[in-house]
């Protein structure tokens, strides 16, 4: 028993959160309905329309009352009813679509005018129909159509008094022409809503896919500056640590020979400092922006390689086929960041003597092989651009990265004891052929 008194509270707090959800959920349909009409100018085109109308019917319903009853009691009567009806409909609902308390006032005001008009003059009826859509425009949906109820009922009790009989026709016609018109208004305000509701979600999508782009575009430029820093500055000061390290064991021994490793160090962080300062600005591989393309480079690198080496390690550079001319140069600051990569590899792993570069001309491909005489390895699997945590390398993932993003494909062939040879394939657009002659009349296409 002690348990209902608060199952019953939580059950009551739980109708007055789905109260508040369906009230916060109705408001915000309310305002999305409104502000369409606000920034609708077919909307504002229409209640423009339905203003010039609304005078048009009043004096014409008033010119008709005057011709058909010159002199009457009630004529002065009905020009001022006429001339307030006027006033609080330009003053009233027809300044704006936003339901204000003033605005509602008046078009209450407004509406009781009309009904006494319609009592004095019924042919006053006639200017039922802008009201209709003032109502509908101003207010809620079950207020609207109690207001157009009301008023259809008035027209109705009109149109007998000046037919002098029961007409049928009279009494269907105004109810049927009520609710098409109600019915046709709240069709296009629904639309409206609706293409204003569709509008607001291609527009969140829109900055949304935006966003993402933003974030992938990123991450890519994050991945290009890792792998950039580390074909550049962080093999080079690999290099340099080593020689350093084999300067300082040699030092006491053979000064010669330690100097010879610190001026090796000195030039390979000249190196360093120009590919940082291309790398900063944005530029191509030093050994590329030096000219003659691909081939050169890859010389250059290959002497360079042998010369820090010290007798330790040869590099030769093979190049087999006919060069390509229109080689991009993504793919030369590929390829050469690759065979820099491989060549780091072979220096602080393969503990080998010999290697070679090999760039092989293809028709409708490039490849370059980097080949080694070390200790070999076991080749990890090929799933990976980015090296598994905990991971100390990212040669072999920034290689694949990068060949990833130029369509190629990097191939690992190595075993223990058996030297290591690196492949990396590009391949290249192929030449849109010209279109084919169309066949002669005498030829069977």
């Amino acid at each position: 028993m002690r348990g209902r008194p608060h199952r019953v509270t939580m059950d009551v707090s739980a109708q007055v959160k789905q109260q508040l959800i369906r009230q916060s959920a109705g408001s915000k349909r309310y305002e999305v309905e409104h502000r369409t009409e606000a920034t609708d100018p077919d909307d504002r085109r229409l209640a423009l329309l339905m203003h010039a109308a609304f005078f048009l019917l009043l004096g014409a319903s008033l010119t008709r009352f005057l011709l058909r009853h010159p002199g009457e009691d009630r004529t002065l009567w009905i020009i001022a009813l006429s001339v307030a009806l006027a006033a609080l409909y330009l003053l009233g609902p027809a300044l704006g679509s936003r339901p204000t308390p003033r605005r509602l006032a008046r078009l209450g005001v407004l509406v009781a005018v009309w009904m006494v008009l319609v009592v004095l003059a019924p042919s006053f009826a006639w200017c039922a129909v802008p009201l209709f859509y003032t109502g509908l425009r101003l207010l809620p949906p079950r207020a609207a159509f109690a207001l157009v109820a009301l008023l259809t009922v008035f027209v109705v009790a009109a149109q007998l008094r000046l037919a002098h009989g029961f007409d049928p026709n009279l009494v269907l016609a105004p109810p049927a022409v009520a609710a098409t018109a109600t019915a046709v208004f709240v069709h296009m305000q629904r639309q409206g809503v609706r293409q204003r509701e569709l509008i607001d979600d291609l527009l969140r999508t829109r900055r949304e896919l935006a966003a993402t782009e933003r974030r992938e575009g990123t991450l890519a430029e994050r991945q290009r500056l890792s792998m950039e820093i580390h074909d550049t500055l962080a093999q080079g000061l690999s290099s340099q640590q080593m020689l350093l390290q084999a300067a300082d064991r040699t030092w006491e021994a053979d000064p010669a020979t330690a100097r010879r490793h610190v001026r090796t160090a000195t030039g390979i962080a000249e190196r360093n400092l120009a590919e940082a300062r291309r790398f900063v600005h944005d530029l191509a591989p030093a050994d590329l922006a030096e000219g003659g393309g691909l081939e050169a480079a890859l010389r250059a690198l290959a002497t360079r390689e042998t010369a820090q080496a010290q007798g330790l390690l040869t590099v030769r550079c093979h190049v087999e086929g006919t060069p390509h001319a229109a080689l991009p140069e993504r793919v030369q600051s590929a390829l050469l960041r690759i065979a820099q990569g491989a060549l780091a590899n072979v220096k602080e792993h393969a503990d080998a003597t010999e290697a070679a570069l090999t760039l092989t001309h293809l028709d409708d491909r490039t490849v370059l092989d980097i080949a080694d005489n070390g200790r070999g390895f076991t080749p990890p699997a090929p799933t990976a651009l980015r090296p598994a945590a905990g991971v100390r390398g990212h040669g072999v993932p920034a290689m694949r990265a990068r060949l990833h993003q130029l369509g190629g494909t990097l191939t690992i062939e190595s075993a223990p004891g058996d030297g290591t040879v690196v492949s990396a394939e590009v391949p290249l657009p192929v030449p849109s052929s010209s279109p084919a002659p169309s066949p002669s009349p005498e030829e069977p296409s």
